[in-house]
């Protein structure tokens, strides 16, 4: 001990010393929210106002079109950025087309027929369960 009091300057160190956590790291400025997704790929939609149905063959987490896609849309109609998008192979009466379409204006469609788009075919097969990815289109 007396070795230590002539090196360090005659104070004896505390027996403890207290450990602090590492702090959090702060939020990035700008972090976009991630959000789980309600409806999966393969589902079957229908959206709430429009007379559409489709298959989900894509999601975004948050909204990632163009500004001005999103702005043709009527304010007093346009859905919040901060919720998933789906891609949808969608139809109505009279043709088929892709879809791209917020989740508050999705719903599950009961309808049990089958949807006729052009593209489901290529990647997705039709079974008992309903539209499955085909191998060649999985993860």
């Amino acid at each position: 001990m007396k070795r230590f009091m002539r090196l360090f300057g005659g104070k004896k160190p505390e027996t403890t010393q207290k450990v602090t956590e590492k702090p959090a790291a702060p939020a990035l400025p700008n972090a976009i929210p991630m959000r789980q997704a309600k409806y999966q790929i393969g589902q079957v939609l229908k959206h709430r106002l429009f007379d559409f149905r489709g298959v989900v063959f894509d999601v975004d987490p948050v909204f990632a079109n163009t500004d001005e896609w999103y702005e043709s849309i009527p304010e007093e109609v346009r859905p919040s950025k901060d919720q998933p998008y789906y891609h949808l192979f969608a139809e109505n009466e009279r043709t088929h087309y892709v879809a791209y379409v917020s989740e508050q204006n999705l719903v599950p469609d009961e309808d049990d027929s089958r949807v006729s788009h052009p593209d489901i075919a290529k990647m997705f097969e039709l079974t008992e369960q309903g539209y499955v990815l085909k191998s060649g289109q999985r993860n």
